[in-house]
C-alpha cells in the first residue's frame, strides 16, 4: 500500500512594519526543525528572484496605488506557482512574512485602494488557496514607529505617516474579522517571552497533529 504523504501546511505572518513579525519567524522555525518538519521561510513582496527584483522596485520607486497593487500580485502569482505551492504538495511547511492579507492592510486600507477589485485580484490570482494559518501581530503605530526609528534606512512603505499605519491596522483587523478561522491575532505590545508562548500554544496543536 501506497502511503501518501501529508500535504504541507501554510503559516503566514502579518502586521505593520515594527510589529516584530522577524523575530516571531525564527522562533516558529526553531520550533518546526525541533520536530523534525521540514519548511521554507519565504517572505512577499519577494521570495523568488523575478519577486525580489519587483520587491526592489515596490519597496523604493514612486507608482500609482492601483500599479502597487497589480505588482504586488504579480510578485504573489509568481510566488505562488515557483515556490509555495510546489512545496505544500511535496509536504514542506512554508512559513510566509506577509501574503495577500498585506495587501488589503497596506494598499486597500493605507492607501485607500478599492478593497473591491483588490478581492477580484485575490480571486483571480489565489483560486482557493489560502493559509492554514495566520498570525497577526496587532500593535499601536505610535509603539510601531519608535521599534522601528534608527534600525535601518527606511523604504517607502516605513515611511508613511503615522495615520498611514492605523489604517492598515485597522484593514488587517477587517480581514482577521472576515477570516476568524484561520487569523489569530496577538498583542505585539506584550513582552517577547509572552508572545512567544501564545504562539508556542498556537503551532504546537498542528505540530503534534502532523505526526
Amino acid at each position: 500500500m501506497t502511503i501518501k504523504k501529508q500535504k504541507g501546511r501554510f503559516i503566514t505572518f502579518e502586521g505593520i512594519d515594527g510589529a516584530g513579525k522577524s523575530t516571531h519567524i525564527q522562533f516558529v522555525s526553531g520550533m518546526l526543525t525541533k520536530a523534525g518538519i521540514d519548511h521554507i521561510i519565504t517572505r512577499e513582496p519577494g521570495g523568488t528572484p523575478l519577486g525580489e527584483q519587483l520587491r526592489e522596485i515596490l519597496l523604493h520607486q514612486k507608482m500609482s496605488v492601483a500599479t502597487e497593487a497589480l505588482l504586488m500580485f504579480a510578485a504573489r502569482q509568481e510566488h505562488l506557482e515557483q515556490k509555495i505551492l510546489p512545496a505544500l504538495q511535496q509536504g514542506i511547511w512554508v512559513i510566509s512574512d506577509r501574503f495577500a492579507d498585506a495587501s488589503f492592510a497596506y494598499q486597500g486600507a493605507g492607501k485607500q485602494f478599492s478593497w473591491e477589485k483588490l478581492e477580484q485580484l485575490e480571486t483571480w490570482v489565489l483560486g482557493d488557496t489560502q493559509p492554514d494559518l495566520t498570525l497577526l501581530f496587532d500593535l499601536p503605530a505610535e509603539i510601531a514607529e519608535e521599534r522601528r526609528s534608527g534600525t535601518h534606512e527606511p523604504d517607502k512603505f516605513e515611511q508613511e505617516k503615522n495615520d498611514f499605519f492605523q489604517r492598515a491596522q485597522a484593514g488587517y483587523l477587517k480581514r482577521a474579522g472576515t477570516y476568524p478561522e484561520r487569523f489569530r491575532v496577538i498583542d505585539s505590545s506584550q513582552s517577547i517571552a509572552v508572545i512567544q508562548s501564545k504562539i508556542a500554544d498556537i503551532i504546537q496543536p498542528m505540530i503534534d497533529a502532523s505526526h
